[in-house]
């Protein structure tokens, strides 16, 4: 460790401090910190250059021994005091196990297999991956009714039928423990609302295998009946459907018959509005990324009779989506009934999907209108802010031989402009002055902060006051339910959910993500790079992707900030 013993003056202050040259500039403004009480971000440090940066390389200052060091700065409020600890500092042995289940980096629960049953547990990780959802589900408490329009067998009279509170209470006894649990009331629930998912097997004791897909569809269904969060702010009665805010989006369709002579007898196309819970992708010999399978699932043909031609005839219906919610459920159908062997098959073709889905293209006209200006924003922004990060780190790594053309050039006038020239008359010229570094970067800052606030004003009026759907056309994944084996009556399903970023338990503020993933394989919870996600596009028995769960990309408020 190279060291330097410099004197840093700070007002009529003066102190003696061992500086490691090896060290980041941070690491100094952490050693005054202790000497001064200012706090390092209040902290000036006048250096060769300019200001000291936390990421300076202090090696190549050429700071000598005695070298005077100017420091500015004044404590903020309560800095410059030791203060004691509003809160008990715990240590891990000494908490208990729900309290070491909510701190940052702890496992997530898995749940225990019950026989046959990873259908479930996978469809249950992913819509635990809802943060809405289970915020929701704390506030909900069982009614003896049924829900308006409920159909037979929908009726809960006991709360251990009840799907919903039964969902609320295995969330709720997840988020205490990192162990595997057994989802014994909420498997008991579904199969008293829902008698299919209590089929015995037809190969030895025990349940039989169910779809993963028809699992999350029937529990969703019921969320959707049941599941009811307030709106209009404080004071107001009125309540919508979680599901119906969240999740549900609305298609416009058109049905026009495809035989000419209907249009000739006057047959006009029909038009309608019908809700979604969620995307099917369909797979045929040509789909080979998601969106085909999507472009696939929204024109469909339909046999029908044609009352202007006395006929059964075929139809084409064709739909765009006029509302996109937060949450987006696409479904790979990836199974068939085949009857030769009477069970559902499986399309073992390769069908590829993004992490970051843009759907506008299928959207209607008003509402592409509304999410284009947005979307294009927001990939300006993207860029401002990659190229801000790419020239802060290659400054950080090599400050003079990592300089594009561009800032060399700007480099150059700099050193031009510190020495003053003379005229031919014998007179000083001023020199033209330039901007330092931290000022050249503190524009880039400001620009990209006015970026935002300018991409937050665009946001359509309408869809500003739709806090459930999403404002830009862009999703990200954040979950995906796969299946591995041939059929859906056999197999296994487990589940992949991205890492959310540490929350902290004081200030409730989440911190940025590492890109990694949880899976989820029944109570065995592992954690995988990114490239494993990549993997499950199919293409033959191995795991595959069945539902993905995307969410709207986050946009930054009128103060520019990212929520």
């Amino acid at each position: 460790m190279a060291t330097v013993n410099v004197v840093i003056k700070h007002g009529p202050k003066k102190y003696d401090v061992e500086v490691d040259t090896t060290a980041p500039g941070e690491e100094l403004k952490y050693q005054l910190f202790s000497l001064t009480g200012v706090e390092p971000d209040r902290q000036k440090i006048l250096v060769k250059g300019g200001q000291l940066k936390d990421d300076t390389d202090m090696s190549k200052l050429g700071l000598k021994p005695g070298q005077v060091i100017m420091m500015m700065g004044t404590p903020g409020e309560g800095g410059g005091a030791i203060v004691r600890p509003t809160e008990k500092v715990k240590f891990l042995e000494d908490m208990t196990e729900a309290e070491q289940a909510q701190q940052a980096g702890a496992t997530p629960a898995g749940l225990i297999n019950l026989g046959n049953t990873c259908y479930l547990n996978s469809t249950l990780q992913a819509l635990r991956s809802i943060p809405e959802l289970q915020e929701s589900l704390e506030k909900y408490e069982f009614r003896n009714a049924a829900p308006s329009g409920s159909q037979l067998g929908l009726t809960t009279t006991t709360p251990g039928a009840d799907i919903t509170y039964q969902l609320r209470n295995l969330f709720r006894d997840m988020s205490k423990t990192q162990e595997g649990m057994p989802p014994l009331g909420f498997l008991s629930a579904l199969r008293t609302t829902f008698p299919q998912f209590a089929e015995k097997s037809k190969k030895g004791p025990g349940y039989a295998q169910q779809d993963a897909e028809e699992a999350w569809s029937q529990i969703v269904s019921q969320l959707n009946q049941k599941l009811q969060i307030k709106e209009g702010g404080e004071g107001s009665s009125a309540e919508a459907s979680f599901i119906g805010k969240y999740m549900c989006g609305e298609l416009s369709s058109t049905l026009e018959c495809d035989d000419p002579a209907a249009a000739e007898a006057g047959e006009e196309p029909t038009h309608s509005k019908d809700q979604f819970l969620k995307l099917n992708c369909h797979i045929d010999g040509q789909t080979a990324h998601l969106r085909d399978g999507l472009a696939n699932g929204l024109k469909e043909k339909i046999e029908k009779r044609s009352e202007a031609l006395g006929r059964d005839v075929t139809y084409t219906k064709t739909s765009k989506i006029s509302r996109l919610p937060k949450y987006l459920t696409v479904h790979f159908v990836r199974f068939f009934w085949k009857r030769d062997v009477q069970k559902k098959a499986k399309i073992m073709r390769k069908v590829t999907f993004p992490h970051e889905l843009d759907v506008v293209e299928f959207c209607t006209d008003d509402l592409r209108k509304a999410l284009v200006p947005v979307r294009d924003k927001v990939r300006e922004v993207r860029k401002e802010e990659e190229d801000v990060e790419r020239a802060r780190k290659r400054r950080k790594r090599n400050p003079v031989e990592d300089q594009t053309p561009e800032e060399k050039k700007e480099q150059e006038k700099k050193e031009k402009g510190k020495k003053p020239s003379t005229s031919a008359d014998g007179d000083v010229e001023m020199g033209e002055s330039f901007k330092t570094d931290a000022e050249f970067e503190a524009e880039k800052d400001a620009a990209l902060l006015a970026a935002k606030k300018e991409l937050n004003s665009l946001i359509d009026p309408e869809l500003r006051k739709d806090d459930g759907a999403n404002q830009s056309g862009i999703y990200e994944l954040r979950g995906v339910v796969t299946h591995q084996g041939a059929s859906a009556d056999s197999g296994h399903y487990t589940a992949y959910i991205k890492k959310a970023g540490p929350k902290d338990p004081v200030t409730g503020k989440v911190g940025p993500e590492d890109g990694k993933w949880w899976w989820f394989n029944d109570d065995k919870v592992t954690e995988v790079t990114s490239d494993k996600i990549d993997a499950l596009a199919g293409g033959g028995e191995s795991h595959s992707a069945l539902i993905c769960l995307y969410k709207a990309i986050p946009l930054p408020t009128a103060e520019g900030v990212m929520e």
